[in-house]
């Protein structure tokens, strides 16, 4: 930016930042800034909410921010799954025993005098018997039914895969307050003085008087432990 009147822009798709950033004409020092931390600088897809401004262009393109954000999104590489690696596995080792199978039965049949082609024929129909066909559609059937599982928990999985690898997960970390949550800010921990409390959630009339009094006898106590630290000291 080469100059800025009262500008503020909306920088949520990068930064995650829901409220605008005012941005200045003046130069920022540093290197390597985080971009919420870049104040002359205006991104490609970001929206001027107010005021007014003048710049120079300086990258374009996949250059941009955004750009190299749908670069990193089109380099992903795409992992498979345990089940799918697992699936993997078994598909090979059926495929090897299927043709060990087929040579087994030919070998033997030509040995005891029966026609070559004929033992090619019952070797080939014993491999594709072994095959299991419905293994896809048991699997299928299978991920399902763990969705429908996750429905009533009031879980959404839009692919099925995502099941088996969410039912791995033990904790899930979320920096976005409304993501993951209903929106609303509880104090449910209160430390204070070396100790943790729990505060109980309720949904009532008064809350605030019970957070009050709760707090009071917090006081109470870190006064006692004040006094006590000051006898213990004159001792």
């Amino acid at each position: 930016m080469l100059e800025a009147k009262g500008l503020y822009i909306e920088e949520s798709a990068l930064t995650g930042e829901s409220l605008p950033v005012q941005k200045t004409g003046k130069r920022v020092e540093g290197t390597d800034l985080p971009l919420g931390d870049q104040e002359n600088m205006a991104f490609m897809g970001t929206m001027v909410t107010k005021g007014s401004g003048r710049g120079l262009v300086v990258n374009t393109g996949m250059s941009t921010e955004m750009g190299k954000i749908a670069g990193l999104i089109q380099s992903a590489e795409t992992l498979a799954t345990p089940l799918q690696m697992k699936l993997e596995q078994l598909g090979k080792i059926l495929i090897v025993l299927a043709l060990a199978l087929t040579a087994f039965v030919v070998v033997l049949g030509v040995i005891q005098g029966n026609e070559l082609y004929h033992m090619i024929l019952s070797g080939v129909s014993l491999a594709v018997a072994a095959i299991p066909e419905g293994l896809p559609a048991i699997v299928t059937i299978a991920l399902a039914l763990g969705v429908q599982k996750m429905i009533r928990r009031k879980a959404i999985v839009r692919k099925l895969p995502s099941v088996e690898t969410l039912g791995c997960a033990t904790v899930i970390c979320s920096d976005k307050t409304g993501t993951l949550t209903q929106n609303k800010m509880t104090v449910t921990h209160l430390w204070t003085d070396g100790l943790m409390y729990t505060l109980p959630v309720k949904k009532k009339k008064g809350g605030g008087a019970l957070f009050q009094r709760r707090a009071a006898c917090l006081r109470c106590r870190k006064q006692q432990s004040l006094q006590t630290a000051g006898l213990r000291r004159f001792m």
